[in-house]
């Protein structure tokens, strides 16, 4: 089914109702070399960057915890040491081919008891409301088709007390790095996933999509008209990547 209305997938504009789709091929056919490809894309700076989103996320034993857009689970292998056995850690993912390349790593690494798995869409979280102490999105809120819808997702189901955090690619501050940044970007990354994951189009389009993303500031009202009450930026890399945290009172 069409709609009158248009969004962006990478720099071509198609139906909104298709973009789900378009996004879903792309993780399918990047899934098995994703964690090779973060760690060459970002000359192991990702671990960096998560390491400290999760040192934000205010979990304690007991708590509960939901990684959207998880990946292979780096954040959720983290909360999961964070909220013990006696807390939960729900992973999921919109693609199954990317939750199944997760659930895979979680097992081998001995996470059983208090992870759940499923395929949940951002803008329909399945779970009731106040669920969560923490809600996190990882490199992933920029594949959502309605971003606005997501964020008021994700402001239901977590807990009053709660916090969501979303560590996101988003805008460089300095012009020369700006211009270095995008120099890397379209001309290395793009040849990396063709030489490593036989996919130059797939790494072509994650390139694009960050340049589309809203900016920190733009994100930062986004998230507090979704309804949260509060909301700290931390830019990293001179704001090549920043974690924004709302806080839901």
């Amino acid at each position: 089914m069409t709609s009158n209305k248009q969004t962006h997938f990478g720099y071509r504009d198609v139906d909104e109702n298709d973009k789900a789709g378009l996004v879903g091929e792309v993780f399918h056919s990047v899934a098995s070399k994703y964690d090779i490809m973060n760690d060459l894309m970002s000359m192991g700076n990702h671990r960096l960057w998560k390491a400290l989103t999760v040192r934000q996320s205010g979990l304690k034993r007991g708590d509960q915890a939901l990684d959207i857009a998880a990946g292979t689970g780096d954040l959720s292998r983290k909360f999961a040491d964070q909220v013990g056995p006696a807390g939960k850690v729900v992973m999921t993912d919109i693609n199954p081919s990317m939750l199944e390349q997760g659930k895979i790593r979680m097992i081998d690494a001995g996470y059983l008891g208090n992870v759940e798995f499923g395929i949940e869409d951002a803008e329909n979280l399945s779970f009731e409301d106040n669920r969560f102490n923490c809600v996190s999105i990882s490199f992933g809120l920029r594949n959502v088709t309605r971003i606005p819808k997501a964020l008021r997702s994700m402001y239901r189901v977590c807990k009053p007390g709660g916090r969501l955090l979303v560590l996101e690619f988003s805008h460089a501050k300095n012009p020369l790095l700006k211009k270095f940044y995008d120099a890397y970007s379209f001309n290395v990354i793009p040849k990396i996933g063709e030489i490593v994951a036989n996919d130059r189009d797939s790494y072509q389009y994650l390139v694009e999509s960050i340049r589309k993303h809203p900016d920190q500031e733009t994100l930062k009202g986004m998230m507090l008209e979704a309804g949260f009450d509060e909301v700290r930026v931390i830019n990293m890399h001179g704001g090549i990547v920043a974690l924004h945290i709302a806080y839901k009172y």
